[in-house]
This record gives C-alpha cells, structure tokens and sequence, in this order.
C-alpha cells in the first residue's frame, strides 16, 4: 500500500548544534492508523513537529531528508497551507484556549474554511455525535473542564478543520484509564467511518498497539524496531523493555543496556 505521509531519513537539529532525530524513516498508509511509540524524550514529539513544520517556533529545522504528504513535499509549505491540505495537529498538553468557551474553542478550528452558518452548525453537530459529552459542556469555559473533556475539545477543534490525516501527539497525558479508552475508541471510530489516518504519539505503547495498525518504536532519536501493531505487542522485546512484561527470566540491567544498544545500531 502506497503511503499517504512519508517520511524520509530526516535529522532534525535544535539550535543548530543538537541532534535530536537520526535518520528517521516511517510511512503512513491512507486511512491508516501509525502509532509512534517510545519513552519521553525519545523524539516522538519532535517527529510530530517536523511533519507539521511547528520546529521553526522552537528553534529546530529538518536538517536532512524530506517529508512527503499525498505526493507533495511539505517542508516550504506553512502550517495554514498543511491544515488546508488535510493535515492537523493536536499538540501534547491539550492546549484549549481556555478562555474561551467549548463550542468556541471547536469553531476556531474551522477558520480556514469558507462556511455558511448552516454548514458550521452541521460541522459542530458531527463533532458533537462523536464527543457528546462536549455537548453537554459546550458553553463551559474550557480552562474549567476536566483534562479528558480538554482533550476532546483538542481533537473536535481538530475535526472541525476537515482533516484526512492527524497528527496525535500523546493523547493518554495525565488522563484517567477510562478516558484514555474514550478517546481511543472515537480515534478508532474516526478512522473507520470517514476515513482518517492517524500518525499518533504515545508512551502507552499498550493501548496505542491495541488501537494501531503498525507501529513505529523510536529510542534516541532513531528508529529502532518496526512492525505490525500485532506483532510488535507480541513481541518479547517490546513486552519486556516497552510493556514491562516478560516471558521468561528477567534479564540484569547489564543486558538491558546490551540489548538497548544492539537494537539501536542494528535494528
């Protein structure tokens, strides 16, 4: 299956002196659902960012390699220019303008859209049938609703842009179990009734491989292990150093490291 984002032995350096990304290499097919797995600081955000051309307002830049969204390169492109290809982000930490209401909060993210006031009410009734409880919060201040209903509001304004593809960055942060299955399984329902794909960002390497199609495991700022979402949560590395669950012996902290940097250098 041709990808539908491609991204391509990119290196990303901060400041112009810290290598952040080494290479990294990963496709994400049409109406896909890619998880990114890795520990914080792994480079799992700044992948993200690079996609979606935010590393300028940090100081990064794709320093080699290219990225490749529906056939077009996106490193000239703007931020405005992604979301108007299909193309949204929603950033870690939630980040609602929280002193806006719910239902304003949703209408910023249809602001690159020529609609009529009967299509913006249509658009928010869609977003709605997905996170009804926002509904009942829509005229809420976001910055008094809980963490889970924050994150709704963070996809819904997402939604709200018509994207085909999003981008996820760590959507389990902070959040309840409960919740952290809500969200999921709307991601999923997404996915399967209108067709989005999904690169999403997640340190839960569990519930994300339970929602994936294929995953992507980054250490150090390097691909170290790729497969389908099923096999890598059978895989007895990934259970043991990522899952924390193992089949057999338990292995020393001499060998975790052994094995962290054999995979690094030869997977």
């Amino acid at each position: 299956m041709s990808a539908y984002l491609s991204i391509n032995n990119i290196e990303v350096i901060y400041d112009h002196v810290i290598l952040v990304l080494k290479g990294v290499s990963l496709d994400v097919p049409k109406g896909k659902i890619v998880a990114l797995l890795g520990a914080n600081g792994a480079g799992k955000s700044t992948t993200l960012k690079a996609v979606s051309n935010l590393l300028r307002t940090e100081r990064g830049e794709v320093t080699k390699g290219s990225i490749e969204f529906d056939g077009q390169r996106t490193d000239k492109l703007t931020t405005n220019d992604l979301v108007r290809m299909g193309v949204c982000q929603v950033m870690e930490g939630r980040h609602c303008f929280s002193h806006l209401t719910v239902e304003e909060n949703l209408l910023t993210g249809a602001y690159t859209r020529k609609l009529s006031r009967a299509e913006i009410k249509a658009e928010l009734e869609r977003v709605y049938a997905y996170f009804p409880r926002l509904k009942t919060r829509r005229t809420s201040q976001s910055g008094y609703t809980s963490g889970g209903e924050q994150q709704m509001t963070a996809v819904g304004r997402a939604l709200m842009a018509k994207p085909s593809m999003i981008l996820l960055d760590e959507p389990s942060m902070g959040l309840a179990p409960q919740i952290v299955a809500e969200i999921f399984e709307i991601v999923k329902d997404l996915n399967t009734k209108e067709g989005v794909s999904f690169l999403l960002a997640e340190q839960n390497t569990n519930v994300a491989l339970k929602y994936a199609d294929y995953g992507y495991i980054l250490e150090s700022g390097r691909v170290v292990m790729n497969g389908e979402a099923k096999e890598l949560a059978s895989n007895e590395d990934v259970k043991e150093f990522y899952l924390g669950v193992s089949s057999g012996e338990r292995k020393s902290f001499r060998d975790v490291k052994s094995y962290r940097r054999r995979k690094r250098w030869l997977a």
